[in-house]
């Protein structure tokens, strides 16, 4: 049975952008005993705003994208992360970091080479190995992905668009698994979240393409199950950027008010929406 979700956080209202996307999940779940869910990634509590849950659904049923079971809360999943942290601090793979965000910009400065990502530079790994952590500060948990990647040894994934890709541990360098101020982080939750809702198929945006080795480090070192991976262009405005939740023209409430159909939006925001070929129950 194949099971897809669509992800959304409530900190704005949807565009054409998430249009497509839920689209493509529902498209890839729309079969004979499949499922599509909801999960609300609202851990960032600080730019949640309540009223966006219910406009999300209002516009994925008007989009006539139905779901099953209750959509989750992330934030009502914390304990969740919090055990998963464990286990990762019991297996030495993660470390407390204490820099301020000023802080590493400031050594990024200072460094002839600064370790580069896909979208910039890397935290430099100021805090691997500390010895005197300064006792007035709440640390945030960073993967030392040096040392998970001598446990995991070679790892791969397969994605429908992107063939078979190997896994490059230190392609983010070593992420925030746990931010200090909520527990936890997208990268951390989402891997635990996917494996308990039980999610064969990840479908979402090509530009979470490089976060999708951080993801099959974590399911490797937790023991979670492997989905298959699609990861589709993106939807983007005239200029060629991709869209953003402050653009209120592209939003589909703004569009719904103006008259338009369920159909012309899924239009607009794809002409062609991919559909994905039949895959096999995993």
């Amino acid at each position: 049975m194949i099971t897809t979700r669509f992800a959304p956080s409530p900190t704005g209202k949807l565009h054409l952008g998430h249009a497509y996307a839920a689209k493509v999940a529902y498209d890839l779940a729309n079969k004979e005993e499949s499922r599509f869910v909801v999960r609300f990634e609202d851990i960032d509590y600080t730019r949640v705003r309540p009223e966006f849950y219910q406009d999300i659904l209002d516009d994925l049923a008007w989009l006539g994208l139905s779901w099953n079971g209750e959509p989750w809360k992330q934030q009502e999943r914390l304990k969740h992360y919090e055990k998963a942290l464990e286990q990762l601090k019991e297996m030495g793979v993660v470390y407390p970091c204490y820099c301020t965000r000023r802080e590493v910009e400031e050594e990024l400065t200072h460094l002839a080479q600064a370790p580069q990502g896909p979208e910039g530079p890397l935290y430099p790994g100021t805090c691997r190995g500390l010895k005197n952590p300064p006792r007035d500060r709440e640390p945030a948990w960073r993967l030392d992905s040096k040392k998970a990647a001598s446990l995991i040894g070679s790892l791969s994934f397969q994605d429908q668009i992107h063939g078979n890709i190997k896994v490059v541990p230190g392609l983010l360098g070593d992420v925030i698994l746990a931010r200090k101020d909520i527990g936890t982080s997208y990268h951390l939750a989402v891997v635990v979240d996917d494996a308990a809702q039980k999610i064969t198929h990840v479908t979402r945006g090509e530009d979470l393409l490089p976060s999708t080795h951080i993801h099959r480090i974590l399911q490797k070192l937790l023991g979670l199950p492997e989905p298959q991976y699609l990861h589709h262009e993106l939807v983007t405005d005239q200029s060629g950027e991709r869209l953003a939740k402050r653009n209120e023209a592209q939003a589909i409430a703004s569009l719904r008010k103006k008259g338009l159909s369920a159909e012309e939006v899924k239009k607009m925001a794809h002409p062609d929406f991919y559909t994905p070929p039949h895959q096999s129950s995993p």
